[in-house]
């Protein structure tokens, strides 16, 4: 038995009541957690609607005792092994909770945008930048903007005006670019493949599920906003 310490580092005194006795491991105590039962998939945790995006929802039975809780909300996933897939499906997952590798979603992407999460106060999107293509001048009065640099080449250009982007730097791999609410801005790739990057908005910048294929298509339904 142990009192307060678990393998994860979980202190008992954070635990609900029922479960401030934790067992230390054992046949069907898994890292000192509960096992899996009927109803509670994932055990201990009670999270019945986790969205998994890279479970094979027709190969849960070998992981699960219960229904697939992705299954029950409609979500769809790329198709994987018993232990998932390692290419996660890309689409808006918001606003239930998410765990998912960024590095991997921001490679896989080929649009040149695609919501990932959208929350309340809070959105996160995928770019796909062509080699001589920008994001496009824009401000948003009202948003503060994060953005990370996953591959390719670029060059951000930010400013008080549109005809004065005097904040100039160049960007590549694992660089990130904080731009105010208020600023104007652009983002360019100079180089010879295609720039992938996330960008998180605070609050959301665009509807739920949003998805461009091209530039094109992102300025056409940006000019019906």
């Amino acid at each position: 038995m142990l009192d307060m310490y678990n393998p994860y580092g979980l202190n008992n005194a954070f635990l609900p009541p029922k479960f401030n006795k934790i067992q230390a491991n054992g046949p069907g105590n898994l890292y000192g957690m509960q096992a899996n039962t009927p109803g509670n998939p994932y055990g201990a945790y009670g999270m019945h609607q986790y969205i998994n995006p890279y479970l094979n929802p027709n190969q849960h039975q070998y992981m699960y005792q219960g229904p697939c809780p992705c299954s029950a909300q409609g979500q769809y996933h790329m198709p994987g092994t018993v232990y998932g897939s390692d290419r996660p499906a890309i689409q808006d997952y918001g606003p239930a909770p998410l765990v998912i590798n960024i590095e991997e979603a921001a490679s896989q992407n080929n649009t040149f945008r695609s919501a990932l999460w959208t929350g309340k106060h809070l959105q996160v999107t995928l770019m796909n930048i062509r080699p001589g293509e920008d994001i496009g001048l824009e401000i948003h009065p009202d948003v503060d903007q994060f953005i990370r640099i996953e591959d390719g080449n670029g060059f951000v250009m930010i400013g008080d005006s549109r005809d004065r982007l005097d904040f100039r730097r160049y960007v590549s791999d694992d660089h990130i670019i904080v731009i105010p609410a208020g600023k104007w801005h652009n983002l360019v790739n100079i180089g010879r493949e295609p720039l992938k990057l996330y960008s998180i908005y605070a609050p959301p910048q665009h509807p739920h599920g949003t998805v461009h294929q091209t530039k094109a298509e992102a300025e056409a339904a940006e000019g019906h906003h």
